[in-house]
């Protein structure tokens, strides 16, 4: 089965999954940048409207852990609510990973904290400290305040840290999710790049997610820790499909005076981008980005 039709069958699924997880009590999320901007009503627009508003951000939140490393997943909520953003992607999510974060299911927390959907794509999957304890997972997640309209965990070129002599190789932890915005339907995609000092492995990354990037239409918002700066040489063929949001923005790593611009909001070459900042706190090493975008109306 090549890779265009596994992805039609894992969305058929998927798609089920989220239907039926919303069902299951997922708590209604607050009032979207478009439905803000428009006044309080359905995520619907008319077919003349030539721009939408959307609230991006990206946040990297050291699995609740701040700078001061205390687990505080009150402080991480907070932050993340104080941001305003319709879609929010998150690196370095613990679901019940370990003691660093009390075994907590942070992507279920956060979402039910802050009213929203989500989905988490685990980087890693590994037996539970029990023989019937849940599987501890880490990864990236999603946030939405839309319905979730497909979500899928692609593979990328990792280098494990779980495994000793670990070779590049592919793993899952590549998230995409799609929501429709007043009619408009965009991808949003959330990545963790790897942080070592060969830029190798960020360089097969990029290429890996270009190639899933290719697949879709419409505009795209890539969210994501990705442990270089812009200019970096490896993030080159970026820069074309996608444009830095904020190539103005302040420094991200680390949040107590950073030095650092990794945390990245790009988007596709039909997204407006109307308003960007970096976000001023030390709930984690990582200050997270938010980024005001308009997209052009699609009505399918």
């Amino acid at each position: 089965m090549d890779r265009k039709t596994r992805r039609l069958v894992h969305r058929a699924l998927v798609t089920a999954v989220l239907a039926v997880t919303a069902a299951l009590g997922t708590v209604p999320p607050g009032a979207s940048a478009a439905d803000r901007a428009a006044g309080a009503g359905p995520a619907t627009a008319p077919p003349h409207s030539p721009r939408v508003p959307l609230r991006v951000a990206t946040y990297n939140i050291h699995a609740g852990a701040g700078e001061d490393n205390v687990f505080d997943l009150d402080r991480t909520a907070a932050t993340i609510r104080a941001l305003h953003a319709d879609v929010i992607g998150l690196q370095e999510v613990d679901v019940h990973w370990g003691a660093r974060s009390a075994f907590t299911d942070e992507a279920r927390e956060l979402a039910a904290r802050l009213h929203m959907r989500f989905f988490f794509a685990p980087i890693y999957d590994l037996p539970g400290d029990t023989a019937d304890g849940p599987r501890r997972q880490y990864g990236v997640a999603v946030l939405s305040r839309l319905p979730l309209r497909d979500a899928q965990n692609h593979e990328i070129t990792r280098l494990s840290t779980q495994t000793p002599d670990p070779v590049p190789a592919p793993a899952p932890g590549f998230a995409e999710v799609s929501v429709r915005v007043r009619g408009t339907r965009v991808h949003v995609y959330s990545t963790h790049l790897d942080y070592r000092t060969d830029p190798s492995v960020r360089r097969a990354q990029v290429d890996d997610m270009l190639a899933v990037l290719a697949e879709d239409s419409g505009p795209k918002v890539l969210l994501g820790d990705f442990n270089a700066e812009p200019n970096a040489p490896e993030l080159t063929k970026l820069w074309g499909p996608l444009r830095d949001a904020a190539p103005s923005g302040g420094n991200t790593y680390p949040a107590i005076d950073p030095v650092k611009r990794i945390d990245l909001v790009t988007v596709s070459p039909d997204v407006a981008v109307t308003g960007t900042r970096t976000w001023e706190t030390a709930a984690s090493d990582h200050r997270p980005v938010v980024a005001d975008l308009l997209l052009r109306h699609h009505g399918h």
